[in-house]
């Protein structure tokens, strides 16, 4: 039990920190829809984690992943007269299904991590040049109002943040859960080397398109919610440049192939987009600074750095305290 209860603790404490958070915000709504976004962000995050650093699939479609969430959510219960959770539920489901085939096909082809980047960057252009052609169906570039279409998170912040704090949870738990079973030693020898994992009997297709599976259908679900929270809907919401290079910003900035990361980097990357919200256009130069840093000096993360720390303190105080207690126990020899 004491092991499962140490396992379970980072999740459980990002978890009451979470759910606490809104009382210390003291109601303002700004910044309740700030926090809301981080957590959007996070939890995109988090499904990324697991598509690239676990599992070598460089994926530039996570908007265009969440757009099939928002967008068949909020199609189905608009014109297709379906219940708001119903509507979701499908939604996540094809995202999941369509995330899955790419997968599929990329492993079957031989795909590497940059030709991968390629095809879902692609895919998402494409993707987002059909929203904007199919103007019967979503109004094009004017988008749609989502008030109204949705399980009712963007008439009150708090169900909104606490909802979007429940998935990041649920996520972070089936995070966590996954990479203390053996799964977890399977992916980690899958993310070091392929050829290896696959010749010692680790079944590589499987497990990559069942990763990316599961990440796309989590994108999806906060694709369609955010839909819902959001109020409003059109390509540029989901575009490559709003949701796929925050991101990449934000795992980087907490650190890929941790638990903590993806929390630590959105909740860094919104202190980072307020600052630099300001200089308007600026922002794009500043952010494709920030990843350019990011990768050539910095891609340990925040969270890997700390844990490198920590350790190295606990192993210096290990070794000075060794030797007195060498002395002690000669002394009474």
């Amino acid at each position: 039990m004491t092991a499962v209860l140490r396992k379970a603790f980072p999740v459980l404490a990002v978890a009451a920190a979470l759910f606490a958070l809104p009382p210390v915000l003291g109601g303002s709504p700004y910044q309740m829809r700030l926090a809301t976004l981080m957590l959007v962000l996070a939890s995109h995050a988090v499904a990324f984690n697991l598509l690239f650093a676990h599992t070598n699939q460089l994926f530039l479609c996570v908007g265009a992943l969440a757009s099939v969430g928002g967008y068949v959510s909020v199609l189905l219960v608009r014109d297709g007269k379906f219940p708001a959770l119903a509507a979701v539920a499908v939604a996540c489901g094809l995202a999941a299904a369509a995330g899955g085939f790419l997968s599929y096909v990329s492993v079957r082809r031989g795909f590497g991590v940059l030709f991968v980047g390629i095809v879902t960057l692609a895919v998402s252009l494409m993707l987002h040049n059909l929203l904007l052609g199919l103007r019967e169906l979503t109004n094009g570039e004017t988008g749609i109002v989502t008030r109204g279409l949705g399980v009712g998170l963007g008439d009150d912040p708090y169900r909104a943040y606490y909802a979007l704090a429940a998935v990041l949870t649920a996520a972070l738990a089936g995070y966590r859960w996954l990479f203390s079973s053996p799964h977890g030693l399977a992916l980690h020898a899958l993310s070091e080397d392929e050829v290896s994992a696959e010749l010692s009997g680790i079944d590589v297709t499987r497990y990559k398109v069942a990763c990316a599976t599961a990440a796309s259908g989590l994108v999806g679900l906060v694709g369609a919610l955010y839909a819902d929270l959001n109020g409003f809907i059109s390509p540029s919401v989901y575009a490559v440049g709003h949701v796929d290079i925050p991101v990449l910003i934000a795992l980087l900035l907490g650190g890929m192939r941790t638990l903590l990361g993806p929390v630590v980097g959105a909740a860094l990357f919104s202190v980072v987009d307020e600052l630099v919200r300001p200089f308007g256009q600026l922002t794009v130069l500043a952010y494709g600074t920030l990843l350019v840093v990011l990768f050539l000096v910095f891609r340990q993360g925040v969270v890997s750095v700390v844990e490198s720390c920590i350790r190295r303190r606990w192993g210096a105080r290990a070794r000075a305290q060794a030797p007195a207690s060498g002395e002690v126990a000669g002394g009474v020899r």
